[in-house]
């Protein structure tokens, strides 16, 4: 596998003491702050409701006493209510798929664009992506954020960039082989969709270009990543973003993979406890909340994004001071509550990634069998062990599910299946089925 050498692209900002990050932090904010209770209604209203005025947030510690914004609130100022500018000076409109509900929409003007762009060539030349490669974008075009913001991102850099879109796996694959993809943008699980078929062409991963591939837009276990490095043969880093926020370009991996360095020049992170909302001390898990501080359209502030996370502070080797957010667990509104113990797919993920047989490919169908709610994981094996004798089947499952009981802490039935019979997702992997909401996917 390609080792990558590490890469700033504004170390001016990235590399900036922390004292004086903080300090441009709270300027920003104090902007912000006065320009979201000036134009956005909603906010003016939060602010009154509470007796806060901008002026009264002095420090950064101050930022509790501020009020979140959440899902709901997008939902309920659809579609322009949360915007700051007027619509002359918005150039650009994106959205959620709004699949439970009503979208929620996020406009950009000029500079934001410019910000995003920039923001978006941080993290690609942090994950080793430079003005030779030619980058294979395989997330959807339209209204979702992730194609785009990493298009221009590569762009700026002076990357070739190929915009394929997402679908189509046979061409996928044709393309990347063609054109000599050396980068390649989708999602982790996608990858590994990719990866199996490859395999059933026959194709050598040694013929191909590709040697990094930056991936997000849904959880992902450190052996996933591992799978998905041994079956490409890339450097496979992680980055975050979401639409409300920004898109892609909130925060990425370095070449050291040990975690993804948020913006903080552009955004203000913080960790709190999911139920209660108190900010938590630095070092504990949480859910991650997030304040934009450059945003003209769109400002959002304290931002409850329901990822659940974990902040590192201590300076990356690769020199970059902003704070690291770690692996997302997964969500808080997707944890899975099993017998009064929170389960989330990743915990399972991790587990099945490190026994051979089982297949990157699983599934989690929760049930309600009278008061009580039961958990079936049902995993690929590969076809040695699913037609292997009922004996030495059974004793694979027993093993399984001693494994998934040690790591979760509440018992799980597994459910072998055969090769390729679990869905395939070009987009985001639907990995739980829960049928106590009348069997409504997550």
């Amino acid at each position: 596998m390609t080792q990558i050498e590490n890469r700033i692209w504004d170390k001016e900002h990235e590399c900036m003491p922390r004292t004086q990050l903080e300090q441009l932090q709270l300027e920003r904010l104090q902007q912000t702050l006065r320009r979201v209770n000036e134009q956005v209604p909603c906010y003016k209203n939060k602010f009154s409701t509470l007796g806060i005025k901008p002026e009264d947030i002095r420090s950064l510690d101050d930022m509790a006493r501020l009020p979140f914004t959440t899902k709901e609130d997008l939902r309920l100022n659809y579609p322009y209510g949360m915007f700051a500018v007027p619509m002359r000076d918005v150039v650009r409109i994106h959205s959620s798929s709004g699949t439970t509900g009503k979208p929620t929409v996020v406009g950009y003007t000029r500079n934001d664009l410019r910000t995003w762009t920039q923001l978006a060539a941080r993290f690609m030349t942090a994950a080793g992506v430079s003005a030779d490669d030619i980058v294979h974008i395989a997330f959807g075009y339209g209204l979702f954020t992730g194609a785009f913001g990493l298009h221009y991102g590569a762009e700026e850099i002076g990357a070739s960039v190929i915009p394929i879109s997402s679908g189509n796996s046979d061409k996928q694959i044709m393309i990347m082989q063609d054109y000599q993809s050396s980068a390649l943008v989708c999602t982790p699980s996608y990858a590994l969709t990719l990866a199996d078929r490859m395999e059933q062409q026959g194709i050598n991963i040694d013929t191909l270009s590709l040697r990094v591939g930056l991936f997000g837009g849904e959880p992902w276990s450190e052996e996933m990543r591992r799978e998905i490095e041994t079956r490409l043969g890339i450097v496979a880093t992680d980055n975050y973003g979401l639409s409300e926020v920004m898109g892609p370009g909130v925060a990425g991996e370095c070449c050291h993979q040990c975690g993804m360095h948020i913006f903080e020049d552009h955004f203000i992170a913080e960790i709190i406890d999911p139920d209660s909302g108190e900010v938590l001390p630095r070092g504990s898990s949480g859910e991650l909340v997030l304040t934009s501080i450059t945003k003209e359209a769109f400002p959002i502030i304290r931002y409850r994004t329901r990822d659940i996370t974990k902040l590192e502070y201590e300076r990356c080797e690769c020199g970059r001071t902003h704070v690291r957010m770690l692996k997302t667990m997964g969500r808080s509104d997707d944890m899975l509550i099993i017998k009064g113990v929170n389960v989330f797919p990743t915990q399972i993920e991790e587990v099945l990634f490190q026994i051979d047989g089982c297949e990157p490919h699983y599934q989690l169908v929760v049930e309600r069998a009278g008061t009580m709610d039961t958990l079936e994981v049902q995993v690929e094996v590969n076809e040695r062990i699913f037609f292997d004798e009922m004996k030495k089947q059974r004793a694979f499952v027993d093993m399984l599910e001693k494994r998934l009981l040690s790591a979760l802490g509440v018992g799980a039935n597994v459910k072998l299946v055969e090769p390729s019979s679990i869905p395939r997702h070009e987009g985001k992997a639907k990995r739980v089925i829960d049928k106590r909401n009348q069997g409504g996917a997550q």
